[in-house]
């Protein structure tokens, strides 16, 4: 049988961007982590299977039940997306302390075209764009088509660093045209799960005044806080941040359903791109969660989701603890759905995610993390909304064991003195 050889005659036609574009390392593991035999750390599902049926049947039946609703659902719709939906979106944040109208959001297919949209809106290639370090593999991808210069400033325990940023700041200089945005989760950050404090939040919104940058804020996992009092969203403070939320981490990820709520200004060139990217969200989508957030109790669902996480996320902590080497660090998180771990500078994970694989665990390596895997190669961020503490605990121990091995090994070369002990850190908890 001879070989067919394939030569894909596009390869010299594609647009320069798509090779600045890297494939999500989540997406990449879904495959593997389907396994029966495999329990998944990698992915940041919310475990749709606590949603009462009901009330989805609810929800879903009202969007189709009226002729002149249904016609409405199941049609073109506006841009901007469906007023209805709109005005939940500004009865939603109004509960954390965002007032808007609805003329102040945009609906988009989930926050992560948000992304995208603010992405083609406001950068240029070469423009400079400010995030935390690490962040969100998402916002990487989709800010990386449009060839950003992306400057990470490292976070602690209280989210970015406000010295390092004013120190980058300087070095950019006041009101440079480059500089477009700082790009920020502040609660719970993905993928390290820490929460920015109330005073770096005031610096940051001080700092955008001071040198000519937008904010945008991106708060998916705000709402699932287990401890710790509320903190008041950068939007609060200063009305020109960009904000973005989404129902996938309250309610279900299957419904495309984000926006971003800024001013009329900052929208009107927003929704110029997104007519021509999908000239509308779905309806269909719009209707149901409307109906879900206006005639179920939703809110009495999250408290669900929060109690059922907190067990989640104590197991991991607790697993942690008892399973993981002496050499390894992690995030506490008050809420969200990550943990991160720090390990010696010499592992990289990226090399151990197929031993990993081969004990039956999976994770994202923490250089995905990072512009072009510029950092974080000895890091990992882990999940647990989805596992049962069982999973979790075994999971954990699991992925000690690949830990332990590597470890192992590299203690062979610091006897040897080929490896600086100092470069590997002890756990303080």
């Amino acid at each position: 049988m001879t070989a067919h050889l394939e030569f894909d005659r596009s390869d010299s036609k594609v647009a320069q961007r798509i090779h600045m574009m890297r494939s999500s390392p989540v997406r990449d593991l879904f495959s593997a982590a389907t396994r029966d035999d495999v329990i998944s750390l990698s992915g940041g599902m919310p475990d749709v299977r606590l949603l009462p049926a009901d009330e989805v049947d609810r929800a879903v039946a009202a969007a189709l039940a009226d002729v002149n609703d249904r016609s409405v659902a199941l049609q073109y719709g506006s841009t901007d997306g469906r007023p209805g939906m709109r005005a939940v979106v500004c009865d939603i944040v109004r509960d954390i302390g965002i007032r808007c109208k609805p003329e102040n959001v945009i609906l988009t297919s989930g926050a992560q075209e948000a992304l995208d949209l603010i992405g083609k809106t406001f950068i240029d290639p070469g423009d400079i764009i400010l995030a935390e370090g690490p962040t969100y593999l998402g916002a990487l991808q989709a800010f990386s088509a449009y060839q950003p210069d992306v400057h990470c400033i490292e976070c602690d325990d209280d989210g970015m660093r406000m010295d390092l940023l004013e120190a980058e700041l300087e070095r950019i200089g006041h009101d440079n045209p480059r500089l477009k945005f700082a790009y920020v989760i502040p609660n719970f950050q993905n993928p390290s799960g820490v929460t920015m404090s109330a005073e770096r939040r005031r610096r940051l919104v001080e700092l955008s005044h001071e040198y000519g940058f937008l904010i945008v804020e991106d708060d998916p996992y705000g709402r699932i806080r287990f401890e710790g009092g509320h903190q008041i969203p950068l939007k609060a403070l200063d009305d020109q941040v960009i904000y973005l939320g989404t129902i996938s981490k309250v309610f279900a990820p299957g419904l495309r359903v984000g926006w971003i709520v800024a001013p009329r200004h900052v929208l009107s060139k927003i929704n110029l791109v997104k007519q021509g990217a999908d000239l509308c969200g779905s309806s269909l989508d719009q209707a149901v969660v409307q109906h879900y957030f206006t005639d179920t109790p939703w809110q009495r669902t999250l408290q669900r989701f929060i109690s059922v996480y907190t067990e989640r996320r104590d197991a991991m902590l607790a697993a942690l603890e008892e399973h993981f080497p002496a050499e390894a660090r992690w995030t506490h998180p008050e809420g969200g759905l990550f943990v991160w771990v720090t390990l010696p500078e010499y592992v990289d994970t990226g090399s151990m995610l197929a031993e990993a694989l081969d004990a039956g665990v999976t994770y994202v390596p923490g250089d995905s993390f990072y512009p072009g895997a510029s950092g974080g190669k000895n890091c990992m961020r882990i999940n647990f909304s989805y596992e049962s503490p069982e999973n979790i605990t075994e999971a954990i121990r699991r992925l000690a064991e690949v830990i332990e091995a590597r470890l192992e090994l590299y203690r062979v070369f610091i006897e040897a003195g080929a490896i600086d002990p100092a470069r590997a850190p002890i756990n303080t908890h």
